[in-house]
């Protein structure tokens, strides 16, 4: 269940700070992108494609979702379909989703030449007119409006794909007898501002938008009231904190900058003192920030921007000054890691919506203020940073976008399930690209990816607008290239449409079938209103009127008698609607047939009863057909050469090894498929290929020092179909510089009771640039076995020559696992070109009274005869590790 707080009605989930003591963690903003603004800003719009609900378009960019809610409205006579699904629900919360559509707009009046430059403008237009249609249907007349589909308790009771919902979606208004002026007002700023969108290029669309835009703010100036006092379902999960003060002066704001019209201006001037004050204070409220419930503070800067007033300049910069620096001895809570955190619900989403307004009114505010603005600017960078992986655990909290992103939103159609529960399957079906979770529940940095928390892994439209508008900002700063092939059509993950079966009873003259039809549908989900298909073959001399048909235990329609499918091969025909993935018995049907002959029969040579379960063991059987509006959608006929419709089983247990600056190891365990695995991908975290397998190994190479990847794997058959991709793995490689590409290599020799240790290494360049070793060493990682113990050490023999290698032990102050000493080598100045290596250096290590040693238990023990790499023993260039994983 989502129940969102705002503002001050939040009471103690307010973040109010005490005395400030520290100045805010900031890191000034590099001239360098720190990530790809332009892919995260290409996904970031892309979530909207699939929160969409009704008749989707032909150029529907997501090919999991299908039409859906196609009733919407019905039930007051209109038709309310289309719009947005709030979050991973499938109610249509008015007021966050007009709040939503007007930062969507606002993010291109801002920065209309980032989205044109990156070629996201078309895709961002045409979400907000998805949008901004339904809002026009939804206000059939100046002083109606409506602010609701769907009831909160019912929708969230179930958890399925929007495709298949069944349950009532009630459509609330407001009107003149019991008003909403903050839904109104609301409404009215989104269209107002999304006029100012479509104005270049459809002016006659744009009008009407104005032309709504204003009744709609009449109507909400006229007509007083909280739209939650009168859509009283909306109030347990969007209730109106703020009231509607803030919406007056919001609406006002966007109808004057759309239409020019000064009276808006005088308005906004004459509705903004009512806005909400710090408690027993005369002083304008700047603890929180702009969201979905409370536009005050986005009204600050935008008084400030369009007058330039001292009021509105001061209320802004206090607000803002509170974010960043403090204000009066307050300031928001910092996490280690930087992140700025209001509250516990959804803490990325404040961040990125006072982002967002940081960096628009940083850039008004530099021509009369450089260094507050300076500053402003660089919170707005370091917050969407943050998000974005540049943060403790080095890991986005965007879906799909950068390294160890969140896998689990959330979001019930993205999830895939088919049996009404959050927890079957245990990983999302479906890559919901670019949506932003909710974060770190407080200041300290920790995240879980876990569908079932969702208030760190909600996924919602408010949380993706500001960010949205903030991501085109930085894109215009810093560049960034969108992908060319974004997006990429998902694949099923196995059939979505199957028969399980077995042989009930069986006697001389009867053969008994339990069948299961299952639908786990999920591209997109749908509802299956098909027939099962039985074939047999008539025996002998009987006829078809000798054959009856009778059904025991039966959730599908009445059974057919024999019908001739060729020759003397017959079916049974029994229709099964209504199967669909929503539930568990709503997603499989039982249906337990008897066909009995008068003549002979003889089941064994019959097309569906070979390999057919027995009694309660009931298996997949492609034998038994099910059929759609004359299509088969399972199975395969009597004769046909099926086409091999079944996908390899996902690759399982992807881990990476023998990292290096410029190279890694993925290996994985193998899948399986009903006619053999051709080959594998190896996917890129936005889910392009990067390379290609034959084996359940691959070496990736040509990565960049010191970065953060995220890879994941998916099997291919002879036919072209493809398993869903692996559970990723994630992995940063070495530190860069000139000492990128070294790997360490070892040899064992056995022994692991003994009173000496025997280690063969190697150092090999792999990079692209030679390395000085003067500053490079190697080291071998063990356990004494003894406290205090002396060492001796030897080395036997080495290709660059004993004298030119140096190797001595090194006790740890404290013991590791697996380590409380390392034997170190360190080299004479020379130079290790690329592709060169060292050569073998044999080394021994002895305790001084020659007591034995247990290697079993040490970090860089293993026996190898052959000398291969090895990151249990590491490579350090000037201290710093660049091979290898110290204990």
């Amino acid at each position: 269940m989502r129940r969102r707080m705002s503002g001050a009605a939040a009471g103690t989930l307010a973040v109010l700070v005490g005395a400030l003591t520290l100045t805010a963690p900031q890191s000034p903003a590099t001239a360098a992108p720190a990530f790809n603004y332009g892919e995260a800003l290409q996904k970031s719009i892309w979530f909207y494609d699939a929160q969409r609900s009704g008749d989707l378009p032909a150029d529907n960019r997501v090919n999991w979702r299908g039409d859906s809610a196609m009733r919407d409205g019905a039930d007051v006579g209109l038709d309310l379909t289309g719009g947005f699904y709030d979050a991973g629900d499938h109610v249509k919360f008015g007021l966050p989703f007009g709040a939503s559509m007007t930062m969507l707009a606002w993010g291109a009046v801002e920065n209309r030449d980032a989205y044109e430059g990156s070629g996201q403008l078309r895709h961002l237009m045409s979400n907000l007119k998805w949008g901004t249609d339904w809002i026009v249907k939804a206000h059939p007349s100046p002083n109606v409006v409506y602010g609701q589909v769907g009831a909160g308790n019912p929708d969230h009771a179930w958890w399925g794909p929007a495709e298949v919902m069944r349950m009532a979606r009630p459509a609330y208004k407001v009107d003149a007898s019991c008003p909403g002026s903050d839904l109104a007002g609301e409404y009215a700023a989104a269209l107002a501002a999304s006029s100012m969108v479509f104005k270049p290029t459809d002016p006659a669309y744009a009008a009407t938008l104005l032309t709504h835009a204003k009744q709609l703010y009449t109507f909400a100036d006229t007509y007083r009231g909280k739209y939650s006092s009168c859509i009283t379902d909306a109030a347990s999960f969007y209730n109106s904190w703020s009231g509607y003060q803030d919406e007056l002066v919001w609406g006002a704001i966007w109808l004057y900058r759309a239409t020019g019209d000064a009276a808006y201006l005088t308005k906004a001037k004459a509705e903004y003192p009512k806005l909400s004050t710090e408690p027993q204070s005369t002083t304008r409220s700047y603890k929180w920030t702009i969201a979905w419930d409370d536009k005050s503070y986005g009204a600050y800067a935008l008084m400030a921007k369009l007058t330039g007033e001292a009021e509105y300049v001061a209320d802004a910069n206090r607000w803002l000054d509170y974010w960043t620096t403090g204000y009066n001895g307050n300031r928001i809570r910092y996490s280690p890691g930087g992140q700025a955190v209001l509250d516990t619900w959804g803490s990325l989403r404040y961040a990125a919506n006072t982002a967002f307004v940081a960096l628009v009114y940083s850039d008004w505010l530099r021509a009369t203020d450089a260094a507050r603005a300076t500053t402003y600017h660089d919170f707005g960078v370091k917050q969407i940073n943050y998000a974005l992986g540049d943060n403790p655990r080095n890991s986005s909290y965007v879906v799909g976008f950068g390294a160890n992103p969140p896998r689990n939103p959330h979001h019930r159609t993205a999830h895939g399930a088919w049996a009404d529960s959050i927890q079957e399957p245990v990983t999302n079906r479906h890559v919901l690209y670019g949506a932003l979770v909710g974060g770190p529940s407080t200041n300290d940095d920790k995240y879980t990816d876990n569908r079932q928390d969702y208030v760190a892994n909600e996924v919602a439209l408010d949380y993706n607008a500001a960010f949205t508008g903030a991501l085109a900002r930085l894109y215009k700063e810093y560049g960034g290239t969108p992908l060319a092939n974004f997006p990429v059509a998902e694949t099923p993950d196995g059939p979505e449409l199957t028969v399980q079966a077995s042989v009930n009873q069986s006697a001389a003259q009867f053969t008994e079938v339990k069948a299961f039809i299952l639908n786990k549908s999920a591209w997109p989900a749908r509802t299956f209103n098909g027939s099962l298909r039985y074939y047999f073959t008539l025996d002998g001399a009987t006829t078809p009127e000798q054959i009856t048909v009778t059904t025991n235990y039966n959730q599908c329609g009445t059974a057919s008698g024999p019908t001739r499918f060729s020759g003397n091969v017959f079916y049974v025909d029994i229709p099964c609607p209504d199967v669909y993935p929503g539930g568990q018995s709503a997603h499989r049907h039982e249906v337990q047939f008897r066909i009995t002959s008068a003549g002979t029969w003889d089941p064994t040579n019959d097309w569906s009863y070979t390999g057919l379960g027995s009694g309660n063991t009931v298996v997949q059987t492609d034998r038994l057909v099910l059929r759609e509006n004359g299509v088969v959608q399972w199975g395969k006929e009597p004769g046909e050469v099926p086409a091999d419709r079944e996908a390899p089983t996902v690759p399982s247990g992807l881990t990476a090894g023998n990292v290096t600056g410029s190279s890694a190891t993925l290996t994985w365990t193998a899948a399986t498929d009903n006619v053999g695995v051709a080959g594998y991908d190896v996917l890129r975290a936005d889910g392009t290929t990067a390379a290609t397998a034959s084996t359940t190994t691959h070496l990736l190479t040509g990565l960049t020092p010191d970065t953060a990847y995220t890879f994941s794997v998916r099997a291919k058959d002879t036919s072209g179909n493809v398993s869903a991709a692996s559970t990723p793995v994630s992995f940063r490689t070495k530190a860069g510089g000139t000492t990128g590409g070294l790997v360490a290599q070892h040899r064992g020799n056995g022994g692991a009771t003994a009173n000496q240790i025997g280690a063969t290494l190697n150092l090999v360049n792999r990079g692209t640039t030679a390395a000085s070793l003067d500053t490079v060493t190697l080291r071998y990682w063990f356990t004494g076995d003894a406290t205090n113990a002396n060492y001796q050490v030897w080395c036997d023999w080495a290709v660059v020559g004993c004298a030119n290698v140096r190797a001595t032990v090194v006790k740890l102050p404290t013991a590791r696992p697996g380590a409380d000493a390392y034997l170190q080598v360190t080299f004479a100045a020379r130079t290790l070109n690329p592709g060169a290596q060292t050569g073998d250096i044999q080394l021994r290590v002895a305790k001084s009274d020659w007591s034995q040693f247990d290697q079993t238990n040490d970090h860089s023990y293993r026996v190898s005869a052959t000398l291969t790499d090895f990151d249990r023993v590491t490579a350090h260039s000037g201290g710093a590790l660049v091979w290898g994983t110290e204990p």
